[in-house]
């Protein structure tokens, strides 16, 4: 530490410094709406919370006997889901007149020592909105991304919740239900038209199209079908025009005998 730097935990006393630092930070930010509130009485209620509160901390730096800079902490875990501890840093300040003097390494220390004590192996920091200059300065001493985190406006999440059906039960997805469909239709048609033999079909091709030809004797369709076979008219009459189809696209041009 710098000779003429100080850090330790805020007092009750601090209170009203810390809020100065607050209000000094908000009025710098491009976007300080999203650091604090402006109402000092407010903020004073915060902060008083934050030191009440199991695991919370607040540092004050000096810099030669002046109050220059703030870090506001808490200790979280381990809790119901994971046995990890960590420390979170939800605030790092230092006033613009006093930087490059070591204070903002001096209070990142003490947060160490907080860490330790409380058997954390991970900081996590919440870099100030709109402070470039805390992001560069986290990121020099090792801190990387992290977004495991998710958010929502209570807004959104009450209109969401509200237009978004319950859904019970397992769910099928749609490409495999349409597969199931597909195969019930088949075991059906199976099941009422049964195999069809292409060896008929030329013949049965043959006499329909004697039958279409307005100048030929008509012959009834109905010949090239069995009186057996009466039942499975419909279902052979489309394997038959699936077969011409696909027998005109496969044709080659010349024909070899």
């Amino acid at each position: 530490m710098r000779p003429g730097v100080q850090v330790r935990e805020a007092m009750p006393e601090d209170l009203d410094g810390l809020v100065g630092l607050c209000l000094e930070a908000r009025a710098e930010a491009a976007v300080g709406a999203q650091l604090c509130s402006n109402d000092a009485d407010r903020l004073r209620h915060q902060l008083g919370t934050l030191l009440a509160t199991p695991g919370g901390h607040a540092m004050v730096g000096h810099v030669d006997g002046d109050l220059a800079g703030l870090l506001l902490t808490r200790v979280v875990g381990p809790s119901p889901f994971t046995e990890d501890v960590s420390l979170h840093v939800e605030a790092l300040y230092v006033s613009r007149s006093r930087r490059r003097r070591g204070l903002g390494h001096a209070l990142l220390t003490a947060a160490l020592a907080v860490a330790d004590d409380a058997g954390a192996d991970q900081v996590f920091a919440v870099p100030l909105p709109g402070s470039r200059g805390v992001q560069r300065f986290l990121a020099r001493l090792g801190f990387a991304p992290a977004a495991a985190h998710r958010v929502v406006t209570t807004e959104v999440l009450q209109r969401r919740l509200a237009a978004d059906p319950v859904r019970t039960g397992s769910r099928r997805s749609t490409g495999r239900g349409l597969e199931d469909l597909i195969a019930r239709r088949r075991q059906v048609r199976s099941a009422t038209s049964g195999p069809v033999d292409l060896r008929e079909l030329p013949e049965r091709l043959a006499a329909r199209q004697v039958g279409a030809d307005p100048g030929a004797d008509r012959e009834p369709v109905a010949t090239a079908v069995t009186a057996d076979q009466s039942p499975r008219r419909s279902s052979i009459s489309m394997h038959v025009k699936r077969a011409v189809a696909s027998r005109r696209e496969s044709e080659p041009t010349t024909t070899i005998s």
